[in-house]
């Protein structure tokens, strides 16, 4: 498959934006793979993601980003540019739980996520073998409460190191500083239960199934300093009923959980997310 680049654009919503786009790309060549496009009436706002191929595009990157910020600038664009060969250094945090890790690395495996895993850390060893069985180093960072700031230290320092550019809490129980999300803004992304009505604390499905719940879910998110409240990106839910007992109630949502995060993370890879006002736009 020939490599593509994807532009991400969102800007006041106005007429001839889709045309002056799709123009300026055809007359340098370029054959226009994929195209989606939204508009946010309340606020007018313009959003678009357009894919093309690289075969026979006559700009390199260098002109590509000077003649494009022409038209950007005309239409007051906020825009993104991203190629489909460039694979960025995506770090894995664990704690004790490996579903969601073991979903991402078997899927990295057969080449569903276009991404490089340098690195899995965690605060316990319980996945030390998972990470050995498919090749990743392996840090074992453990978090005290009194003293959380050198154990995130130790983390960036790493995180540095191996360039990383997007993090995956794949089930990382451990809350993050508002220090640590500000270094990676809207590149951390979280997974966790969603039940209807909610039930928080350390043992979620129990309570559920006190409740008699009838949904249950799982929801993927990008991390803000405000806990479990950035940018949704997926949610997906199951019915369940009187007959499922704490067990199913655990393994159905570990399923969502798996389901869930990965998407996001597929989905961040390919460009696919654009994010404003407290949310997003997941193109097609």
């Amino acid at each position: 498959m020939s490599h593509s680049a994807t532009l991400l654009i969102h800007c006041p919503d106005r007429k001839g934006i889709v045309a002056a786009v799709s123009g300026f790309l055809y007359s340098h060549g370029a054959n226009i793979l994929h195209a989606d496009q939204h508009q946010d009436n309340e606020l007018g706002l313009f959003f678009m993601r357009i894919e093309w191929a690289l075969t026979d595009f006559a700009l390199d990157d260098a002109s590509l980003r000077r003649e494009f910020r022409a038209l950007a600038d005309q239409f007051q664009m906020h825009w993104e540019l991203a190629y489909s060969a460039v694979r960025p250094n995506v770090g894995i945090f664990v704690s004790r739980y490996e579903h969601c890790l073991l979903d991402l690395l078997y899927r990295h495996k057969i080449g569903e996520l276009p991404c490089r895993i340098p690195l899995i850390i965690s605060n316990h060893t319980a996945t030390q073998d998972l990470a050995r069985f498919y090749g990743i180093p392996f840090y074992h960072i453990p978090v005290n409460t009194n003293d959380k700031a050198r154990a995130e230290r130790e983390q960036l320092e790493l995180l540095e190191r191996h360039e990383v550019e997007l993090i995956v809490l794949a089930r990382y129980m451990q809350i993050l500083s508002a220090e640590f999300v500000a270094r990676y803004p809207q590149r951390i992304i979280n997974v966790h239960h969603s039940f209807l009505p909610a039930f928080s604390g350390a043992r979620p499905y129990h309570a559920a199934y006190q409740r008699g719940v009838k949904l249950i879910g799982a929801t993927s998110h990008y991390v803000t300093e405000m806990l479990d409240e950035g940018p949704i990106i997926e949610q997906d839910v199951l019915r369940v009923s009187h007959r499922d007992q704490i067990d199913d109630l655990i393994q159905k949502g570990r399923d969502l959980e798996q389901v869930v995060l990965s998407r996001a993370v597929q989905w961040h890879l390919q460009h696919r997310i654009l994010h404003y006002a407290g949310k997003t736009v997941i193109f097609d």
